[in-house]
């Protein structure tokens, strides 16, 4: 079976039938959707994917995080099939069906926010799930203002670009919506020369209060919106301490904090959610947005907040006509249900306890390895010229290009494009772990020695 196979490359990349398709997609999608890998698919499965012309290639990308359960699983087929042969969709403001109440309160189940009382509402996409946990942060707490951070992303839309931090994506859209006020991200491996660990916390949290000075007073904040591993800007987990700082700081103020788990959520990091750590800490948020992963590739995502926070909102203010459509819904019950029954937030811990080691060993001998981090399988390495931390990113750019060739699907992330990023399904054999890493290793000596 395929999900089980290991990766094969049998023609040029891209193959002729690949080249054709690709030369359609040139012809007829915009240029501005880019796209770098020569791979047309044909089929998945687990954490393999089967090109038209039967190349099999290992994707450690998996959509960029939506596929922690892998492709084609077939428990999410037939949940998906069942639910097609009585209705696709019922809009939610319109007509009720069980799905959408049974994922709810599902949900509210095992969402870690603060409240123990909860509610969720249901919308398209990471970038819809932000936008409308900002209008509840807004409605619920009358304030107009948010705080994000340095090297966020939340997504694509007018007012998550003006959240996210890397303004190239939005070169010549502006203007972005106002109200939107950044601090600087507690990244540790690039806090100031000498710092030790709770001093580069301590200076990073003087930045955040830094923001009340500089931009808006904190009884003007509604929400701080953060990522508890930022994503496109190269996997930086928040620290422990500096969370629980912060969930102090807000607590004072009155303002809300909203986790963006939109990648980080469902099984990644060694537990459903990040947000679970900072509980187990002491320090939950106030409302979390999820997406990606949530429906194993069936667009959906959602907003999990306190009932007393969500219910301030007025009435028709939040919501969409395809919200909590009946087969997202349908694919996400599964999943969550696969997910809990087959332990993959542990699977999730073992495969990271696996990389980890491995890409840290991987240091002795290679020089470029300047930081191996994450949470759980949420894992990425950040690659440098010398000692001075000096990003590398060309080095990221030819190793996933030497990667693809061998048969093994790699990402790029970080402010600096010098990050290469872990999102493997969590579903990989142990067999397609090993040859993924010694292709990974193979491709990053190969591409050092070519570019000096």
């Amino acid at each position: 079976m395929l999900k089980d196979e290991l990766p094969n490359i049998k023609t040029e990349l891209p193959g002729p039938k690949a080249k054709a398709v690709i030369a359609r997609r040139a012809a007829a999608v915009p240029e501005a959707i880019k796209c770098g890998y020569p791979v047309v698919i044909n089929r998945g499965e687990g954490a393999m994917v089967e090109d038209v012309d039967g190349n099999l290639f290992l994707d450690w990308i998996g959509g960029v995080g939506v596929l922690n359960i892998g492709y084609s699983h077939p428990e999410l087929i037939k949940a998906v099939q069942d639910q097609a042969g009585r209705y696709f969709h019922a809009m939610q403001n319109i007509i009720t069906h069980e799905g959408f109440v049974a994922l709810a309160e599902k949900l509210n189940a095992i969402v870690p926010v603060k409240e123990k009382k909860r509610k969720t509402m249901f919308v398209n996409s990471g970038a819809e799930a932000l936008e409308n946990a900002v209008k509840i942060a807004r409605g619920s707490s009358g304030r107009p203002n948010i705080i994000v951070f340095s090297g966020a992303f939340h997504g694509r839309t007018m007012l998550t670009g003006a959240m996210t931090a890397k303004k190239a994506y939005y070169h010549g859209l502006g203007p972005l919506p106002d109200g939107i006020y950044r601090a600087e991200f507690p990244y540790l491996y690039r806090a100031p020369k000498g710092f030790t660990e709770q001093e580069a916390v301590d200076y990073y949290l003087t930045r955040l209060n830094g923001v009340f000075d500089e931009a808006s007073p904190p009884e003007d904040i509604a929400a701080l919106v953060i990522e508890p591993v930022q994503g496109e800007g190269g996997f930086v987990p928040v620290p422990k301490e500096w969370i629980k700082a912060a969930r102090a700081i807000c607590d004072k103020h009155g303002i809300l904090i909203v986790a963006d788990e939109v990648q980080t959520g469902f099984g990644r990091s060694g537990r459903m959610f990040v947000s679970d750590y900072w509980t187990d800490w002491g320090c939950p948020p106030d409302i979390i947005t999820m997406a990606k992963s949530i429906a194993g590739g069936i667009p959906l995502g959602a907003v999990t907040a306190g009932a007393s926070v969500v219910d301030k909102v007025k009435p028709g203010t939040i919501g969409g006509t395809f919200g909590g459509n009946a087969l997202s819904c349908a694919s996400a019950l599964k999943v969550i249900e696969i997910m809990e029954r087959d332990k993959l937030p542990e699977r999730a811990q073992k495969i990271s306890e696996k990389v980890f080691a491995e890409v840290k060993s991987w240091q002795k001998e290679i020089s470029a390895i300047g930081d191996v981090r994450g949470i759980g399988c949420m894992l990425g390495f950040e690659l440098i010229k010398s000692a001075d931390k000096t990003p590398w990113a060309d080095l990221v750019g030819a190793t996933v290009k030497e990667a693809t060739a061998r048969g093994l699907l790699i990402e790029n992330a970080g402010s600096y494009g010098n990050v290469i990023r872990f999102l493997c399904p969590l579903v990989v054999t142990d067999a397609q772990l090993e040859r993924g890493l010694a292709i990974l290793k193979e491709s990053l000596k190969v591409s050092i020695e070519k570019l000096r």
